[in-house]
C-alpha cells in the first residue's frame, strides 16, 4: 500500500520481532542508500495478530490481496505490482515467497490449484472490511476459544521461562564494561548514556519486560529512556559496532533463558 505493508509470516524458532527488525533494517538501509538520505523509514512499531491458520488463513490471504482494490488503486488484484497475488497466479516468481501451502488447499495439481484459487478470489463476500483482521477477536489473537486458550497458555509459559530485567542490565553492563551501580548514577558520560539506551531498547523489544520498571531501577525518566532507545535504533542503521553490541546482549540473554527453563509442575507433559 502507499503508507504500510501487510505480511503473512509463519514463525518457527526465530521470534517475529527479530524477523521484522531485520526486514526493517535492511529495507531502510536500501532505501536510504538509493535516495541518498538518512533516518527512519517506518513510523512506530509494527502490529501483529496471531492467526489460526486452519480457520482464517485463506480468508486473510484474500483480504490482503484485495486491499489495493478496496482502496481503489486498481480494479483488479493482478494489476497491482507490489502484491504477491501475481506470484500465486503464476505470472511472476518470488524466490522467498512460499505459496505451496495455500495453493495446496485447493488441489495437488498446480494449474488446477490456481484455477480454484482464482475462483475463490472472485467470491465478493470478502470484499467488505473485516475488522477482526485488524484488531483480532481478543487483543492480538484471531481464532476460536480453543485456539486463543492454547496461545495464551504458551505465552504464559514463555514468560515464566524468560530472562528478567536484572539479566538485561547485567548483560548490557558486561558488554559495555561498566558497573551496574554506575549505570544508576546521574552522570552524563557517553558510555553510560549509550548503555542505558541499549538496555531500554532490549526491554522494548522483549515483549514481556516493561520500560517503566527499567526507569525505576535506573532512577531515570521513562521518556528519556524511550527517546534514547529510539535514537540508538536510528544510529544502528549505519553503526556496525552498535549492531554487534546489541547482538552480543541478545545472544547472552538467549543463553540465560535456555539455562533457566525449569519444568512447570502445573503443566502436564
Amino acid at each position: 500500500m502507499t503508507n504500510h505493508v501487510h505480511l503473512i509470516i509463519q514463525v518457527a524458532d526465530i521470534p517475529l520481532s527479530k524477523i521484522v527488525q531485520n526486514f526493517s533494517f535492511r529495507y531502510t538501509r536500501y532505501i536510504n542508500k538509493r535516495e541518498k538520505r538518512t533516518g527512519h523509514l517506518f513510523q512506530g512499531r509494527y502490529k501483529a495478530i496471531l492467526v489460526d491458520a486452519d480457520a482464517y488463513l485463506l480468508q486473510l490471504v484474500r483480504y490482503i490481496h484485495y486491499n489495493p482494490v478496496r482502496a481503489m488503486m486498481v480494479d483488479d488484484c493482478l494489476k497491482y505490482p507490489w502484491s504477491s497475488h501475481r506470484a500465486y497466479m503464476g505470472y511472476v516468481f518470488i524466490p522467498w515467497l512460499f505459496t505451496d501451502w495455500i495453493l495446496g488447499q485447493f488441489s495437488e495439481d498446480r494449474e488446477r490449484a490456481r484455477e480454484l484459487f482464482a475462483e475463490f478470489m472472485d467470491e465478493k463476500r470478502e470484499m467488505t472490511f473485516r475488522p477482526e483482521f485488524s484488531v483480532g477477536v481478543q487483543g492480538r489473537l484471531l481464532g476460536d476459544e480453543y485456539f486463543i486458550e492454547r496461545a495464551l497458555k504458551k505465552t504464559e509459559e514463555k514468560l515464566q521461562a524468560g530472562y528478567g530485567l536484572g539479566d538485561v542490565v547485567a548483560e548490557v553492563c558486561r558488554v559495555y564494561g561498566i558497573d551496574e551501580e554506575e549505570l544508576k548514577l546521574p552522570l552524563k558520560r557517553h558510555d553510560l548514556a549509550e548503555a542505558r539506551a541499549m538496555a531500554a531498547l532490549v526491554v522494548l523489544e522483549s515483549g514481556h519486560l516493561k520500560l517503566v520498571e527499567l526507569a525505576e531501577y535506573l532512577n531515570r525518566d521513562i521518556s528519556g529512556l524511550s527517546q534514547g532507545a529510539r535514537r540508538l535504533g536510528e544510529r544502528m542503521i549505519r553503526d556496525e559496532v552498535l549492531r554487534n553490541s546489541l547482538k552480543a546482549v541478545r545472544e547472552a540473554l538467549g543463553k540465560v533463558k535456555s539455562q533457566d527453563v525449569k519444568p512447570d509442575p502445573d503443566v502436564g507433559a
